[in-house]
C-alpha cells in the first residue's frame, strides 16, 4: 500500500469556476435522480445516492435542487436515464473511458463520436480499452483533511487498498465492494469526503508531449461539456511543466 505516491489524478476536471454552472448542476441532479430510482430515496439507506448527494453539496448544488431530484425519482415523475459507457482513443495513444447518463442514446452516441473525431481521437468498440483499467472505489479528500501520514494511517485502518497524496489532495482507493464501508469508517477521522464514487484506474500510464496534451485536453473538455457525459477517465500523464505552458 503506497502512501506517498506522486501519481497524478487520472480524471481531468476543470474547477467549478470554469464550468457553466447550469451544465454542472444538470449533471449532478441527473446522477441524484438515477441513484434515487436505483434504490431507496433515502441517502442513509442508499449508498450511491449518499455519494451523489455528498458530491452535489461539495459542488454547491442548492439543497432544494437536491430534494427536488430525489422527490421526482420517489414520485415516479423523473425522466428515465440509461447508463452507457463509451471507450476510445485520444492523441498519443491515450485510452479514454466516457461514462454517460442519457435519455437519448442516439444523440449521446453521435455527440461522443463527433467529440472524438474532431479532436484527434476515435471511438472504439466496447471493451477496447477498459481491459487496461481496474474498476475500484475512489474516495477524495482535500489536502486540508490532514497530513499524508494521517490520511495513510486512517485509510489503512479503514481497510483501503491504496492512498495517493499530493498538493491537490488525497485519493483513497478501495475494492469496489468496500467503497462505502471504507468511506463511513473514514468520516470520524477525516470528516466528510469531497467525493465517493466508483472509478476507472489505469494499470499503466501514457506520457504525452505538449502538442498531444493540448489536443487531448480539448477532446476531454469537449466531452465534459456535453450534458449527457458524467465523467471522463483516462490513462494519460501530463507533466507539470507542460500543464503550466498550456494553462
Amino acid at each position: 500500500m503506497a502512501g506517498h505516491s506522486k501519481f497524478k489524478n487520472i480524471m481531468h476536471r476543470k474547477g467549478a469556476q470554469d464550468k457553466k454552472r447550469a451544465v454542472l448542476f444538470s449533471k449532478l441532479s441527473r446522477e441524484i435522480t438515477v441513484a434515487a430510482r436505483a434504490g431507496l430515496p433515502d441517502p442513509n439507506m442508499n449508498a450511491r445516492l449518499r455519494a451523489a448527494v455528498i458530491t452535489a453539496r461539495k459542488e454547491g448544488l442548492p439543497k432544494e435542487n437536491i430534494d427536488r431530484s430525489i422527490n421526482k425519482a420517489a414520485g415516479g415523475d423523473a425522466d428515465t436515464y440509461e447508463e452507457i459507457r463509451y471507450e476510445g482513443f485520444g492523441p498519443g495513444g491515450v485510452s479514454l473511458i466516457v461514462e454517460t447518463l442519457t435519455d437519448n442514446r442516439n444523440r449521446t452516441a453521435t455527440n461522443v463520436r463527433l467529440g472524438f473525431s474532431k479532436n484527434g481521437g476515435n471511438l472504439g468498440a466496447p471493451g477496447s480499452v477498459s481491459h487496461a483499467f481496474d474498476r475500484l472505489g475512489l474516495i477524495s479528500y482535500p489536502a486540508s483533511a490532514g497530513s499524508d501520514e494521517k490520511v495513510f494511517e486512517a485509510a489503512l485502518e479503514a481497510g483501503a487498498e491504496d492512498v495517493e497524496s499530493g498538493e491537490d489532495g488525497h485519493s483513497i482507493w478501495t475494492a469496489q465492494e468496500n467503497l462505502h464501508e471504507v468511506a463511513k469508517a473514514l468520516e470520524p477521522v477525516l470528516g466528510e469526503a469531497e467525493g465517493v464514487k466508483l472509478a476507472w484506474r489505469p494499470q499503466t500510464q501514457v506520457a504525452v508531449d505538449e502538442a498531444q496534451a493540448a489536443t487531448l485536453l480539448k477532446l476531454i473538455d469537449t466531452l465534459d461539456d456535453d450534458d449527457d457525459v458524467q465523467t471522463v477517465w483516462g490513462n494519460y500523464e501530463i507533466s507539470d511543466e507542460i500543464m503550466e505552458k498550456l494553462s
